[in-house]
């Protein structure tokens, strides 16, 4: 499995092979130095940790920044993430869009964008009710519970709340092209989260 932290620039489109015109997501992806190697002697798994994104040191913790000294990154770096199965990779190296192809199936996660209090027809594509004369049913939830017994209604019910700004993983997408120079990967189709926005892209072996 390959792995990289990256940042989600915006999207644009292209032209495949067939003159097809193809909906892709910018990402700038890396440079990602490791940071820490963990070993199932040691920690009881085996992942490596890759940092992203340089920042001033004052903006980071001193015990962060003591650990990235210590894997000898000169720099502040904002996002750590671990990656489980990433191969042979030691403390020193550099990930980079090079360590993917052309082609290759990608998951993508990252936070959704905030949508703020919403009800149920948007938030959990609920019906509506009839629109006739004297309706008062048009977006509303509708039943939630019993009156004499339980009398309450049960948690978990899909009801009107706070809609996205959690973790989405998008599965099952695919590397269109690769920028070397410019540490870009263009992923078809759109992936979670605003512009700028951290997202951890994994992608499994061809």
């Amino acid at each position: 499995m390959t792995g990289i932290i990256g940042k989600k620039m915006g999207m644009t489109q292209l032209f495949d092979d067939d003159g097809n015109v193809v909906a892709v997501t910018v990402v700038q992806a890396g440079p990602c130095p490791v940071t820490q190697v963990r070993t199932l002697d040691d920690d009881g798994y085996e992942a490596v940790q890759l940092a992203f994104e340089e920042c001033k040191d004052k903006h980071i913790s001193k015990p962060e920044l003591g650990h990235l000294k210590k894997a000898g990154v000169k720099h502040g770096m904002r996002h750590l993430v671990e990656f489980q199965g990433l191969g042979d990779l030691k403390v020193g190296d550099t990930v980079t869009v090079e360590a993917f192809e052309d082609g290759q199936s990608v998951s993508v996660a990252g936070i959704s964008k905030g949508k703020g209090f919403q009800g149920t027809v948007k938030r959990h594509k609920f019906g509506r009710g009839l629109e006739t004369h004297g309706s008062h049913n048009i977006r509303q939830p509708g039943s939630v519970g019993a009156s004499a017994s339980p009398a309450r209604v049960f948690k978990g019910k899909r009801m009107a709340g706070h809609m996205g700004a959690r973790r989405v993983t998008q599965q099952g997408l695919r590397i269109v092209r690769r920028d070397v120079e410019n540490n870009l990967l263009l992923i078809k189709g759109s992936v979670p989260g605003a512009k700028d926005s951290v997202v951890v892209i994994k992608g499994r072996e061809q």
